[in-house]
């Protein structure tokens, strides 16, 4: 990153939290990645039934479309990491790899970037670790 683009991702953050501030001054502390505990992963048969064929078209199973979300993340920055964490939980409950989410983020760099692939990769690397602790 830029010296120029850190220092302004760093008053747009010091904005938003202004922002929760005067909105609460309790969301001032809140740790975004205290809200995995909220959403554990789902069961497989439910992720199916959200992410695959019961509410969806047919053509694509729940593992596919959480690849794909995985793909989409990523190519916006990887910035989403609760929701890309999440994801990957969720892919992996789906039934995917750690390889095929792996080759998922390697494929977005194309369109993303290195640096996007490269933090995506690290989340999915502690998204991994974390799973192997439980």
């Amino acid at each position: 990153m830029t010296d120029q683009f850190q220092k302004m991702f760093a008053q747009m953050m010091q904005s938003g939290q202004e922002m929760a501030r005067a909105f609460n001054p309790a969301l001032e502390h809140v740790d975004s990645r205290a809200f995995e505990k909220l959403i554990p992963t789902m069961p497989a048969d439910v992720l199916e039934m959200w992410f695959g064929r019961t509410f969806n078209r047919d053509g694509l199973d729940a593992k596919t479309r959480l690849l794909l979300t995985i793909g989409a993340i990523t190519v916006q920055g990887a910035l989403a990491e609760p929701q890309l964490r999440l994801s990957i939980r969720h892919a992996l409950e789906a039934g995917a790899t750690r390889r095929e989410i792996a080759e998922t983020i390697y494929q977005m760099s194309m369109f993303a970037g290195l640096p996007a692939m490269q933090k995506a990769l690290d989340i999915a690397a502690r998204v991994y670790e974390e799973e192997d602790e439980a």
